[in-house]
C-alpha cells in the first residue's frame, strides 16, 4: 500500500498546520490538502480522492457534520474522522450516524494519532476513550426500546463476522480468518447493520462489545 493520503478541515490555522506536520512527519502519511471550512473540506475531498478526512465539527459553512453528510455522497467516500474538541453526546451520535468512522478528541498526542490515522486508513473504528462509555449508554437506552437483544437475530456466520469487526479487523482481516471474499464480508455487514439497528461499523462495534456471548 502507498502512502495514506489525508485531507484536514480545521478552522483555526495554527492547530489545521501543527496536525498536518505531525502526520507529515510519518513516511506513511501524505497530507493532500487543508481545509478551513466546510465547503472546502467537501470539495477537497472529492477533488483530491484521499483516503482519510479528518472534520472539526465548529467550522464555517454549516461546521465538520454538514461536510460529512456531503462527503459521504461522493461515489466512493474516503474514511472520515471527527477531530475535535467538541464532547457533545448529541453531535458525536450525529457523527457517527451520518457515517463517521472515528471521534478523536482534539489533545491526542501526534504518536496516537497517527496510528489512528493508519487505522481508520484500514477501515478499522476507533472513539476516544472518554466518550466510548457515554455512546455505549446511549446506544443501550435507544436499542432497548427495539429488541430486548437483536444479537439473536444475528446468523452463525454474522456472529463470528460481528466478533472480528469488534476486536477492530477490517473487512479484508475478517475474510482471511474466516476465509471470505472482502465483497462477502460487505454484504454480512451490511445485513448485521440492519439487524442490529445501528448505522456504521462504531457503533456496531461497541453494541457487540457489550451483547455478545463470551
Amino acid at each position: 500500500m502507498g502512502k495514506i493520503r489525508v485531507v484536514i478541515a480545521d478552522d483555526h490555522p495554527l492547530y489545521r498546520e501543527g496536525v498536518a506536520r505531525s502526520l507529515s512527519e510519518d513516511a506513511g502519511i501524505d497530507v493532500v490538502g487543508q481545509a478551513q471550512d466546510a465547503l472546502g473540506a467537501a470539495e477537497l475531498a472529492e477533488r483530491m480522492t484521499p483516503d482519510v478526512v479528518l472534520l472539526d465539527v465548529s467550522m464555517p459553512h454549516g461546521g465538520g457534520l454538514a461536510a460529512l453528510r456531503q462527503i459521504m455522497e461522493l461515489p466512493n467516500p474516503p474514511k472520515v474522522a471527527m477531530l475535535t474538541a467538541s464532547e457533545e453526546d448529541d453531535v458525536v451520535m450525529q457523527a457517527l450516524k451520518a457515517g463517521a468512522l472515528g471521534y478523536i478528541l482534539k489533545g491526542v498526542g501526534s504518536r496516537d494519532l497517527v496510528a489512528v490515522v493508519k487505522d481508520l486508513a484500514q477501515g478499522q473504528s476507533y472513539v476516544s476513550p472518554a466518550l466510548a462509555g457515554r455512546i455505549l449508554n446511549a446506544m443501550r437506552s435507544g436499542a432497548a426500546a427495539k429488541t430486548a437483544n437483536p444479537i439473536d437475530d444475528l446468523s452463525k456466520r454474522e456472529e463470528d463476522i460481528l466478533r472480528l469487526v469488534a476486536e477492530g479487523k477490517s473487512n479484508k482481516e475478517v475474510g482471511l480468518v474466516l476465509d471470505l471474499q472482502e465483497k462477502t464480508v460487505k454484504h454480512y455487514m451490511t445485513s448485521i447493520l440492519q439487524k442490529l439497528h445501528v448505522r456504521n461499523r462504531v457503533e456496531a462495534a461497541v453494541f457487540a462489545r457489550e451483547h455478545l456471548r463470551k
